[in-house]
């Protein structure tokens, strides 16, 4: 059975249409998600913090902006979320992990300042594993965060609960955070359009080698509207880029366009034949528009990849050394035992740890510059089951399935994703659309394209239906 569709299931650019003809006001979109929240929450475990209650008097103030033809922007009461590592004032940051005792933030970050600006309605923060260091919804807080398209599996991670929420229709924008796939992997495993901008793009309280923040939704437009609000420079992010020229919209002409494609990312796990499948056939789309289409062969191996693991369990032990030894314990086993192998590594192999990531850089671009677009799986699997914490479960191996999404975070492009198809048991899979340092709207601009021209099937709900 086909889930109820209410407003909670409009695009931002849908919702602006019904404000502007006052066919519905914010309070009402509220109120659907909140229903929407109450229905899935129970199963999925989407929120760390929910503020459907909270956001009630910035719905009214809303609803008084459009009456009067003065919104504040395109997303003035939009319901959106902010994963738990976003800082709000008043909302703690547990960072996922069950240790310590954490207290309410001061004041709001970057992001959560812009939506404030902007008039968007918060209705929560969203959950995520310890520390962010795992590809699932699997925390010590937390618990287990599940899929609403199937509750049996996996949302991918570390932007679980963005993830969920975006799937479950907790509005349509969702903000999550991508350090080697935090953003991308819950893209290919529920189906949905997401974007880790170019580094330095979207600013951070902290920002970090890699580390990127940007939106999770059900459609590319969706994705384009957030930018446009939380892709702006913000002096606290001292990595910040030059203000974009222009806006986050683009057009796109396949003709002529310089493309790449590869489903083998040349280090990790294998790629399932059906993810492979999907790449390809998404490729020739492309090419059957009039794009170039080359196949290229992979640009990294399982020394780089190995190295980038070893360097991040050295900065993950030094947080959980940092914590008073009762509190280790309250870590969460597997990220526990994968923090632990950084124990004894010298400053010395950390120096050469964080030399091959510059390799890995240098390779990436190498690779790609040659390209306007380069096309790719997201991950080599579909969705695995939900109490899983890793697709593959061993700590002490690097993480295998992330050759195709972490060269970008080292090279600071910009990637999406896109739905692009349904294994036989009916798994989404995704694909990857990666461009040039800061081809932000060029990269959404394609993926808009796909998008339309692949016309595929949305994933269907199963959680919070009536039947």
């Amino acid at each position: 059975m086909e889930p109820t569709q209410t407003l909670a299931d409009l695009s931002a650019d849908q919702l602006r249409e019904g404000y502007e003809a006052g066919r519905f006001e914010p309070g009402e979109v509220l109120a659907a998600v909140g229903e929407r929240i109450a229905a899935c929450e129970p199963t999925i475990n989407a929120l760390w913090d929910e503020s459907v209650a909270a956001a009630r008097p910035a719905a009214e103030a809303s609803a008084a902006r459009w009456r009067a033809g003065h919104p504040l922007s395109r997303l003035d009461g939009v319901p959106v979320t902010l994963k738990e590592n976003i800082a709000r004032a008043g909302v703690a940051m547990p960072a996922g992990h069950a240790a310590g005792d954490p207290q309410p933030e001061a004041q709001d970050a970057p992001i959560a300042q812009r939506m404030a600006e902007a008039g968007a309605l918060v209705v929560g923060s969203t959950v995520m594993p310890d520390w962010g260091m795992l590809s699932s919804g699997v925390s010590s807080r937390h618990g287990i965060t599940r899929s609403p398209l199937d509750p049996a599996l996996t949302t991918g991670g570390s932007s679980a609960g963005a993830g969920a929420a975006a799937a479950a229709g907790y509005g349509p924008i969702h903000i999550g955070s991508d350090i080697g796939g935090s953003i991308r992997l819950p893209g290919t495993w529920l189906g949905l359009a997401t974007l880790k901008p170019s580094f330095g793009r979207v600013p951070l309280s902290a920002p970090y080698l890699g580390r990127c923040a940007g939106p999770l939704a059900r459609t590319v437009g969706d994705l384009v509207a957030a930018m446009d609000i939380i892709g702006r420079p913000d002096v606290r992010d001292y990595s910040q880029l030059p203000p974009l020229t222009g806006g986050y919209g683009a057009d796109f002409d396949p003709v002529g366009a310089r493309i790449a494609v590869h489903t083998d990312a040349g280090c990790g796990s294998p790629v399932d034949p059906e993810v492979a499948a999907a790449v390809d056939a998404a490729a020739e789309r492309f090419a059957a528009a009039g794009a170039q289409v080359t196949r290229i062969d992979p640009f990294m191996d399982e020394e780089l990849l190995a190295d980038v693991d070893r360097f991040w369990r050295v900065r993950s032990w030094a947080d959980l050394r940092a914590l008073p030894v009762a509190e280790r314990e309250k870590i969460l086993p597997y990220v526990r035992q994968w923090c632990i192998r950084g124990s004894d590594i010298s400053g010395v192999e950390v120096l050469r740890c964080y030399h091959s990531i510059q390799r890995m850089r240098q390779a990436t671009v190498a690779a790609t510059a040659a390209y306007d677009l380069v096309l790719s799986p997201v991950a080599p699997t579909a969705a695995f089951p939900a109490e899983w914490p890793m697709p593959f479960n061993d700590p002490d191996l690097p993480m295998l399935h992330v050759g195709f999404t972490v060269p970008y975070n080292m090279s600071e492009q910009p990637a999406a994703t896109v739905l692009a198809g349904y294994t036989g048991d009916g798994r989404t899979i995704g694909v990857q659309l990666a461009g040039p340092r800061f081809a932000d709207p060029q990269v959404l601009a394609a993926a808009a394209w796909f998008e339309a021209d692949a016309a595929l099937p949305a994933p269907r709900r199963t959680v919070g239906t009536a039947g």
